[in-house]
């Protein structure tokens, strides 16, 4: 199978580069040990303890660090050779000459960059369970009927062809590497009317004699009603991928859905207006007064704007930046949570926290201290560009509920991008969510940053009307009325509708496009859509 030698070629390639990288660094060790035998070879009958303790650490420190280095070299040798002898004895197995039709460099190329998007998706996956899971029956017809659409010019007869289980966990995994607070939120399976069961206030334990009755506990719980939204869109694709094999269509699709899903979560997990999305933390943390609605069973609403929304001066920076942003990561409460410290910030914020952390270590090396994890605080580092300058959140982000409905769906069609010879894959997946305990939460502006629940998330052009058509001319008497009927464009699609009238004099209009005729004359009626298009109408008013 000719696919199994290309992997193990891969795993070869990456195997011999990360063995590469590591011994590049053997020259580092070499001169730190004589940076500190140096250091002995000074040290005298005068040397203080502190001095002797604070070199014998550097060594100790440093002969662990090359175990360690040279350890992780051997296993990759190690890895290397098997995984040699596994790819000469595929390729003698094989013993097949390249196809004369193709260029052997050519040929190359094209298998290193279909591997570099199946990578993506299998890469976790043994040679074994990727040939057994394009074995499976479902999952070949699955496949097979999708190539076919296309090379038939065909759309496929099941719009609502549903993925097969089996793939179903690959997508779930590619959203996982796609969105990089899945993982640390809580998700919760939800079917019917959409509620999560969240547990209320602990009742602290009542201390009495040992032979005494117990006293009993109150122990309530509250839930979150979750609503059914929906995310996706559709992807076009070029009918040429019919050439490939079934495990590259297999990967544009889930890599497209994935990458889509992802990168929508995480932005509704942290700015989400919590209409037809997730609540996001900071909306709901900014939040002044209860919500309209809010539900009863819920857990008592609090008011979070002063207390988990902080501002940290300008001025204070280095070690006082970090003890300033412990004092106000306090503020976020993790008595109901796994202890997990999740921190979200943008690449120019994290640089700061970097240049802030850094230092120079005994060997005389700059080091910043961050590589990933908060300094002092402690907790993951998630890097996200969307997140505004100079601003971090930061909590126990299991604290937050995402509800994820089932239900993914995907579809094909040849007709949307006929004349560019793509096909449209489409994909979608229902998710609702928000802070389950608020207080778990805090966003910290540093740099004098004000932290801003302001996001902007992709228009929904596909529901909302682009264009206004009206009757050029209507006529209505005096005293009667007239209802203006606007046609919307696209077709089928909604929005808001601004109403006026040019000469109010002779004629009214409504909110919802009601004309008064007032007096004779005329008045041009204008009907304005959110996005500047307008249409007009001219209305003569008659006499009674």
């Amino acid at each position: 199978m000719a696919i199994k030698a290309i992997l193990l070629g891969k795993k070869l390639r990456d195997a011999k580069a990360k063995l590469e990288a590591l011994k590049a660094k053997d020259a580092d060790f070499e001169a730190r040990e004589a940076f500190l035998a140096q250091a002995l070879e000074e040290m005298t009958e005068e040397s203080t303890e502190e001095e002797r303790a604070a070199v014998e650490e550097d060594v100790n420190a440093l002969e662990a660090e090359q175990k360690a280095h040279n350890d992780a070299k051997a296993e990759l040798e190690r890895t290397i050779e098997g995984l040699e002898k596994d790819l000469a004895a595929e390729e003698a197995a094989q013993n097949t000459d390249p196809s004369p039709e193709v260029p052997a460099e050519e040929e190359q190329r094209k298998e290193t960059k279909n591997m570099n998007t199946r990578d993506k998706i299998f890469a976790k996956m043994s040679v074994q369970e990727r040939t057994a899971l394009f074995e499976r029956e479902d999952v070949k017809a699955f496949l097979a009927e999708t190539r076919s659409c296309i090379r038939e010019k065909r759309a496929l007869t099941n719009v609502g062809l549903t993925i097969p289980t089996v793939l179903l966990p690959l997508l779930r995994e590619n959203v996982f590497e796609y969105s990089k607070l899945y993982k640390h939120v809580s998700v919760s399976p939800v079917n019917g009317e959409g509620r999560v069961v969240i547990q209320g206030t602990i009742a602290e334990a009542v201390w009495t004699d040992c032979c005494a009755n117990l006293n009993e506990l109150d122990l309530g719980f509250n839930d979150m009603e979750m609503g059914c939204w929906r995310v996706g869109g559709f992807y076009a694709i070029c009918n040429a991928n019919i050439e490939d094999s079934d495990i590259d269509l297999a990967a544009e699709i889930i890599v497209a859905l994935g990458q889509g899903i992802g990168l929508a979560l995480d932005k509704a997990i942290l700015y989400g207006t919590g209409t037809r999305m997730p609540l996001g933390v900071i909306t709901r943390l900014v939040q002044t007064s209860q919500p309209a609605g809010y539900p009863a069973t819920a857990r008592p609403w609090v008011d979070l704007h002063t207390s988990n929304v902080k501002t940290i001066a300008s001025t204070v920076t280095g070690i006082d930046l970090f003890r300033a942003l412990v004092i106000d990561f306090a503020a976020a409460k993790g008595k109901y949570s796994r202890g997990q410290k999740v921190f979200a910030m943008n690449e120019t914020t994290y640089a700061k926290i970097t240049a802030a952390a850094m230092s120079v270590d005994a060997a005389g090396a700059i080091v910043a201290g961050v590589n990933g994890r908060m300094p002092v605080v402690g907790g993951i580092i998630e890097v996200l560009d969307f997140i505004q300058d100079d601003v971090i959140f930061a909590g126990y982000f299991d604290l937050y509920k995402l509800a994820e409905r089932g239900g993914q769906q995907f579809a094909s069609s040849e007709h949307v991008k006929f004349l560019q010879d793509q096909t449209v894959f489409k994909g979608t997946a229902r998710y609702d969510g928000g802070p389950a305990i608020a207080e778990g939460f805090v966003v910290i502006g540093i740099d004098g940053a004000t932290p801003s629940a302001s996001m902007s998330f992709p228009g929904d052009g596909a529901n909302t009307a682009s264009d206004i058509l009206l009757t050029s001319t209507a006529s209505v008497a005096v005293g009667a009325t007239l209802a203006l009927v606007p046609t919307l464009l696209p077709l089928g699609t909604t929005t808001e509708i601004t109403w006026s009238s040019g000469t109010e004099a002779k004629a009214t209009v409504s909110t919802s496009g009601v004309v008064t005729g007032v007096a004779t004359g005329s008045s041009v009626i204008t009907a304005k859509l959110a996005n500047g298009k307008t249409a007009t109408c001219t209305v003569t008013v008659t006499s009674a």
